[in-house]
């Protein structure tokens, strides 16, 4: 967790109807997910529903509505984050728009009544108690362990980022007026009630955020009320609204979301250019000069057009037939250097591996979820052409309060440039894909040709914290 600033005085005094919320312990409360293993827990989050089913069915095509009265799962749902938690909370040093956002749905259109700087408790209670303002608190995984730990595990069964935000909703009162977002979400309530209306995409499987207005829209084709335990899953681009219903002393839910930039159209920016860049090593055509003053053309390009299309045809031939390897590199460095470190107890060394392997023993790569191998060229300036060089990438040191909160500060970047990868020559490639991709593996029989090489390779790992001896 982050380091506890001092509490404010007035955020110790203070007292009203937020800070009056029953504390529930999650130590106490059964957990009804199961975290054997990223798939395990993700079927567990979505049961009674089974995983294949939801994929088949609902899987960006559209919303599902789990109902769900056990006693169990309502309060588990209700220990993930509770109202009372605010006045706590604000004494890590909140800051608006950073940690949170205050805002209304006021005549169909969203009113931020963000302050500046430093969230103040009392402050923050007057504005859900008598402003009527949803409280939209970002990424409460940096704070909560037991989100940490879902979302760790959902990171490793979807192999993307996965974020989240709490929003808390006075009775009868909107925060957000209708819009659809460009991510997968999936809305667990945990408090109070929720009232959702849905509506017909606009614009399907969504790459952007964007509000709608109430005329485009049409009618709703699905009218909701969650209650603890509920659960309700929207493809990206489903047009939403919500509110807390009358007789409701408040809302809290929580929206768990994947899959934003992952589409085909991603990847295919991501590993394209590299694919490109090895065919015009071998294809002499390609490297042919323009015509002369080309770009300087206001167009039409009648006659580019074909010789381009051309190459494109050459280079899906090539593609399908397999004679360049794709490598996806910018996908996997920003997933891995941005991700969740593993979830360990509290005050656990992810460094600690063990005894020193030798070339008898038989080794294993630990979290291998959270290690990714990438061949790209080397970043090394010579007079030599870039020669391909393999890295191992992990996220095993990650900063977990920085999870999902944009751009890091400069320590936070030079750590990550000096502990979170290692490199490799080509030459380890067939070596450290038997390590991902297996459970354990005699060092000796490593397809290396010089036992040193063998040697040499499963240390850097074991120093690293990658890598232990069965």
């Amino acid at each position: 967790m982050p380091r506890k600033s001092a509490r404010r005085k007035d955020a110790e005094e203070e007292d009203g109807v937020l800070s009056k919320q029953r504390r529930v312990d999650c130590v106490d409360v059964p957990c009804p997910l199961d975290f054997s293993s990223p798939s395990s827990l993700f079927q567990s989050l979505i049961t009674p529903l089974e995983r294949d089913q939801f994929f088949q069915e609902y899987w960006e095509k559209k919303p599902l509505f789990l109902q769900r009265r056990d006693p169990d799962v309502a309060a588990y749902s209700q220990s993930l984050f509770k109202l009372s938690e605010l006045k706590e909370l604000c004494g890590y040093g909140l800051e608006y728009a950073r940690d949170l956002n205050v805002c209304r749905c006021v005549n169909g259109k969203k009113k931020v009544m963000n302050r500046k700087g430093r969230v103040i408790y009392s402050q923050l209670e007057k504005d859900f108690n008598q402003r009527r303002a949803t409280i939209q608190f970002h990424q409460p995984q940096r704070f909560k362990d037991e989100l940490w730990r879902i979302q760790e595990q959902l990171e490793c069964f979807f192999g993307c980022l996965v974020g989240s935000n709490i929003y808390l909703t006075p009775q009868e009162s909107q925060g957000l007026p209708p819009h659809y977002d460009d991510v997968e979400v999936f809305i667990l309530q945990l408090e109070g009630e929720k009232h959702w209306r849905l509506y017909e995409p606009t614009v399907p499987l969504a790459r952007e955020y964007s509000l709608e207005s109430e005329e485009r829209i049409g009618s709703p084709t699905h009218d909701i009320t969650l209650k603890p335990g509920d659960l309700l899953y929207l493809p990206r681009g489903t047009i939403h609204q919500a509110d807390t219903p009358a007789g409701a002393t408040h809302s809290t839910h929580l929206t768990i979301s994947a899959y934003q930039n992952m589409s085909w159209g991603d990847f295919l920016l991501d590993v394209f250019p590299g694919f490109l860049f090895d065919s015009m090593r071998s294809n002499m055509s390609m490297r042919a000069g323009l015509p002369r003053k080309l770009i300087m053309d206001a167009g039409p390009f009648t006659d580019v057009a074909k010789q381009l299309s051309g190459f494109l045809r050459l280079l899906a031939d090539r593609m399908e037939e397999g004679r360049e390897e794709l490598r996806s590199a910018g996908m996997k460095r920003d997933f891995v250097s941005n991700r969740l470190p593993p979830y360990l107890p509290e005050d656990t060394d992810v460094t600690q591996v063990g005894r020193m392997p030798a070339l008898e023993d038989t080794v294993f790569l630990r979290y291998k979820d959270h290690v990714m191998v990438t061949v790209e060229p080397s970043q090394e300036r010579t007079d030599k052409p870039a020669e391909m060089v393999v890295y191992v990438l992990h996220s095993l040191k990650n900063n977990r309060k920085t999870h999902m909160m944009g751009e890091r500060d400069e320590e936070d970047k030079e750590d990550m440039s000096e502990s979170h990868g290692l490199r490799f020559p080509i030459s380890h490639l067939a070596a450290l894909r038997q390590l991902h991709g297996g459970e354990r593996h005699p060092v000796a029989e490593l397809p290396l040709s010089l036992h040193s090489d063998k040697l040499s390779l499963v240390l850097s790992l074991w120093s690293e914290g990658l890598l232990e001896v069965c």
